[in-house]
């Protein structure tokens, strides 16, 4: 029986394949590699990340919980934003915490120490500092860590203005968005020039996500020898590395239905049950645009594709196909569950798309469909 659109659907054999391949980088190189929630918290497929011992970063208390709960392992958490109302459950949940400047190393430092200094506790939390080489590799200013005035992370100035405290243990960078071994030994370069005479008095070093290991192409025994030749210089440092994106790189897909076909001045829209405002909104946000399975390179009939809102921009294109598309026709938009299904949202009250697991032996289960409560009740 066909499904009705619109859904995501993912797969565990693609889940599967990038796990593998990310332990085997783990392995290879001795550096400690855990998940972003940030571009995947579809925590109905966590059964299969739990096989492989995935850990996580957390950026909010919510992140967080959820790695306590559905990943059943303590956060390394990062906020630009700490407050007296959230840091004590931060602490409880952790067993990192990166502060973003030292004013506010300054203000909660002292409740990390506390809880550290108790007898009671199962856990200490190891402190550390985001730094910043301001070093830009990503081309995408959106999503540019080391903009010129960025507020992430301490600058080498800063830090040697207001000096290392005793008690932080750790470095965390983050400049990289889907990006090379390249990009990184370029950043690396730079950490060690700016940050370096602190590293011999740090136990760990965490470089962050946007490691796009699992792309085809991408140049992994590369990273091997790149974080061991990092290791070898600094033994007294445990490499961590919090990718987002390389867990879930091609492992789902959207499928939509086209609804409508509208032509004006010589332009073709495809009318679809989805919404890039809502369902794909890095394809108005970043912007890219996204393969669709049906369509090839060459083809002679060209279109745009629309979405379901209101927004007037709610579109992209040109899509090129080899065939002429009619009502009825079904578009598969490749890739789309790292970075889509966590962005997500309910503008204009639009359906949104089911999430579905495609398992090894075919079953396709259903982890989540909404309805209209889900909606109405984002209100309550």
């Amino acid at each position: 029986m066909e499904i009705s659109t619109p859904y995501y659907i993912v797969y565990e054999s693609a889940i599967r394949r990038n796990c593998e391949l990310i332990s085997s980088v783990a392995r290879a190189s001795g550096a400690r590699i855990i998940m972003a929630f940030k571009a995947n918290a579809l925590w109905r497929s966590f059964d299969i990340l739990r096989q492989y011992g995935v850990e996580a970063s957390a950026s909010s208390i919510w992140e967080m919980r959820l790695a306590n709960e559905e990943l059943g392992c303590l956060a390394h958490s990062y906020s630009p934003a700490y407050t007296e109302a959230s840091i004590d459950e931060y602490i409880t949940g952790s067993n990192h915490i990166t502060f973003n400047s030292l004013n506010q190393y300054a203000r909660f430092s002292p409740d990390v120490k506390r809880w550290n200094s108790r007898a009671d506790v199962d856990h200490r939390v190891s402190m550390g500092l985001r730094v910043n080489p301001m070093i830009p590799v990503v081309a995408t200013e959106i999503y540019n860590p080391c903009s010129p005035s960025s507020r992430f992370g301490i600058t080498v100035d800063e830090l040697a203005a207001g000096g290392l405290p005793k008690d932080i243990e750790g470095f965390h960078f983050h400049a990289l968005c889907e990006g090379s071994t390249d990009d990184l030994s370029v950043v690396l370069k730079g950490v060690e020039q700016q940050f370096g005479l602190w590293l011999p008095r740090l136990k760990w070093i965490n470089m962050g996500g946007g490691h796009l290991m699992t792309r085809d192409g991408y140049d992994v025994e590369g990273l091997i020898r790149l974080l061991k030749e990092f290791g070898t210089r600094y033994p007294n440092l445990e490499i961590i590395l919090e990718p987002g994106s390389a867990w879930m790189w091609r492992t789902g897909d959207l499928v939509a239905t086209v609804v409508d076909i509208i032509e004006r001045k010589e332009t073709k829209t495809l009318v679809t049950d989805v919404s890039f405002a809502c369902h794909m909104p890095d394809c108005l946000e970043m912007p890219y645009v996204p393969e669709v399975a049906e369509c090839c390179e060459g083809g002679k009939w060209e279109y745009r594709i629309g979405g379901c809102s209101c927004l007037s921009g709610d579109w992209i294109g040109p899509f090129f196909f080899d065939h002429e598309v009619r009502v009825g026709d079904r578009l598969t938009f490749r890739d789309m569950n790292h970075y889509t299904t966590v962005k997500t949202n309910m503008f204009n009250g639009v359906r949104h798309p089911d999430f579905l697991l495609c398992r090894n032996d075919g079953r396709i289960e259903t982890l989540r469909h909404w309805e209209y409560s889900d909606y109405k009740s984002r209100m309550d």
